[in-house]
């Protein structure tokens, strides 16, 4: 396990704990009591620091490199069910946004997402998690084809922006984001959003139109992350725990601001502490949402969809 700069003191009780355990193992000295004591105290530690995070101790956290991705979630949901597709029929496979179909007991999904590395060598085969134009192209086509055979979709956010590169700028990587967000309104099919890890920019929008959007406890959704936002406004990478504060981007903030629907708790220290926990509330929270979205009438969905997005950023004093 790696412990982030905040999390020190839980590393030191859990060194603590082991050191106990291996004394009581390799002796005759009863160290129960001890290792007792210890352990509640390590839950009492836990319990103070992630009951008080700050929203950059909240962004750190979404970046945790223990932290479950989207083919994790993926996996997890569908087992042997989900057959990735691959292209978008124009330029290429882009590693960084994958989807395919899968199974949830019967109902089938068409699951799109930003798939980071799990190590240098992946994470430079998946780009960060940084889609080209012909990711996005890619997600749209698989969408079509989703509304096509009437199976709903469910997309997985978890990118610190679309890539910035020249050859993505020249081979359209604006009017990409922009074509799928337009398109998304009027898919005609239910679709359901969940930020799993970091959603910044345009990047995140590209696949994060739907009628239910939800976050998990510990990511950020934001049109700019809170280093960019601080190098900006204070030339300096310093100030990015202000610039974190001052966008709102935690998913309380998100939901108090009506931006997301709703939040999806996390265990204790984030998703990576209970992988199987995490995987368990993301598929009954799909589960139920399906449930929810396939009683309406198409042609409702979709208004309600626009009127949703229109109604962002309305306010009255």
């Amino acid at each position: 396990m790696e412990y982030l700069d905040f999390e020190l003191p839980i590393k030191e009780l859990n060194d603590q704990l082991d050191k106990c355990q291996i004394i009581g193992q390799e002796s005759d000295v009863d160290v129960t009591e001890t290792c007792k004591n210890i352990e509640k105290k390590l839950e009492e530690t836990k319990k103070e620091i992630y009951g008080n995070l700050n929203a950059w101790q909240r962004v750190q956290l979404s970046r945790h490199p223990n932290r479950p991705y989207t083919l994790d979630y993926i996996k997890a949901i569908c087992g042997d069910t989900f057959l990735e597709l691959f292209g978008d029929r124009g330029v290429k496979d882009d590693k960084a946004m994958i989807g395919g179909l899968g199974k949830i007991g019967d109902q089938s999904f068409m699951f799109i997402g930003q798939q980071k590395g799990t190590n240098t060598k992946t994470r430079q085969y998946r780009n960060f998690g940084m889609a080209n134009p012909e990711g996005y192209r890619k997600a749209l086509r698989l969408m079509r084809m989703a509304e096509k055979f009437n199976i709903p979709i469910v997309t997985f956010v978890d990118t610190p922006g679309a890539y910035p590169g020249l050859e993505a700028e020249e081979r359209g990587q604006g009017e990409a984001i922009a074509r799928n967000i337009f398109e998304m309104f009027r898919i005609k099919v239910p679709i359901i959003v969940i930020i799993v890890g970091e959603g910044a920019s345009g990047g995140a929008l590209g696949i994060g139109v739907g009628d239910k959007v939800f976050m998990l406890e510990n990511t950020w959704y934001s049109v700019i992350s809170p280093e960019s936002c601080s190098s900006i406004l204070f030339r300096s990478w310093e100030y990015k725990e202000i610039a974190a504060d001052a966008l709102k981007l935690t998913s309380v903030d998100m939901k108090k601001n009506k931006l997301i629907d709703d939040v999806i708790p996390e265990p204790l220290g984030g998703a990576h502490y209970d992988r199987e926990a995490t995987f368990e509330t993301v598929k009954k929270t799909i589960v139920k949402t399906y449930a929810e979205l396939a009683k309406k009438n198409i042609d409702k969905l979709i208004n309600e969809r626009i009127d949703k997005y229109s109604n962002m950023g309305e306010f009255s004093e």
